[in-house]
């Protein structure tokens, strides 16, 4: 499938439509930037937890936890990122603007008017501290899972040539849905790491999904919000980080960082986990999640 560039993008053979948006569970919100992909579980009168993903893995990346999440009391909302999942891939910046404004339009449309608990993994850390830095009157907790958002001493060569160079566009074409999800999902457990992948790579079939990661990796969000950890720390929003001792993705070395923006935040290193440690380790990671949501 050709992009408006003349690239054509390896696999995305699909158009995302409604008669595409039959095969996903949940359902649909229209917001002004294009559909989104949401689903609701758990008591209405449960306190909302807000699940966001990360840079390239949608929503179901939480399915060992959202269930849990709605059976512990807790309103749980996980969605699809604008460019990921089942949700629209506008033709715009793909910045820390768009992903601030989509999850706002959602809690407005979804009528979620109490403050929300935010869980953000990677570079879903990165949006959500955005958003408590932007609306701190909408956020009560804030839990981070390996977040991204700081910048890294050293970029991946791909992640550098994609950024700063126009060879981004034909790395992007010539990267085939396998190597992708293998590179995304940063699971260390092989035998959890194959149930993503179905999931995956049904996304990656639709129009316009490398488009996004590019648009996103050039938008500077994954590495540009410090100042907004900053500011959250300074305010004091109660805050947990857990972070996977193996992480390969986004190293264990930069929850110094958080913690030195955040002081007061609460600490959990996983061992044997690498970037998703809710995934990988729900029995270690999910009673501390909902401990920690479950204060008053």
């Amino acid at each position: 499938m050709m992009n408006r560039k003349g690239i054509s993008y390896q696999g995305e053979t699909r158009v995302l439509d409604d008669a595409a948006r039959v095969q996903a569970p949940g359902k649909f919100a229209s917001l002004p930037d294009g559909m989104t992909h949401y689903e609701l579980a758990g008591p209405p009168d449960g306190q909302p937890v807000v699940l966001v993903h990360g840079f390239s893995t949608p929503a179901i990346i939480w399915n060992p936890n959202f269930n849990a999440l709605a059976a512990a009391g807790f309103c749980a909302l996980r969605f699809d990122l604008y460019g990921r999942g089942f949700s629209d891939r506008p033709e715009c910046e793909y910045d820390a603007d768009l992903f601030d404004c989509q999850l706002l339009n959602l809690l407005d449309v979804l009528k979620i008017d109490r403050a929300v608990d935010l869980v953000g993994l990677s570079m879903g850390g990165a949006i959500s501290v955005v958003f408590a830095d932007r609306h701190p009157e909408r956020v009560r907790r804030l839990c981070l899972l390996d977040p991204a958002g700081l910048p890294l001493a050293k970029l991946k060569l791909a992640s550098w040539l994609a950024r700063r160079t126009p060879l981004g566009g034909w790395l992007m074409k010539l990267t085939d849905s396998p190597l992708l999800v293998s590179a995304a999902a940063g699971v260390m457990e092989r035998t959890k790491f194959r149930d993503l992948v179905g999931g995956y790579l049904l996304q990656a079939q639709f129009c316009g999904y490398r488009r996004a990661l590019l648009a996103t990796i050039r938008s500077g969000l994954v590495t540009a919000a410090e100042e907004s950890y900053r500011r959250v720390g300074e305010r004091g929003t109660p805050a947990m980080l857990i972070w996977g001792r193996k992480d390969q993705t986004v190293p264990f070395r930069m929850s110094a960082r958080v913690r030195e923006l955040m002081p007061a935040i609460e600490f959990h290193a996983v061992d044997g986990a690498g970037h998703t440690p809710l995934y990988e380790k729900p029995d270690i990671a999910n009673p501390l999640l909902e401990e920690f949501l479950g204060r008053e």
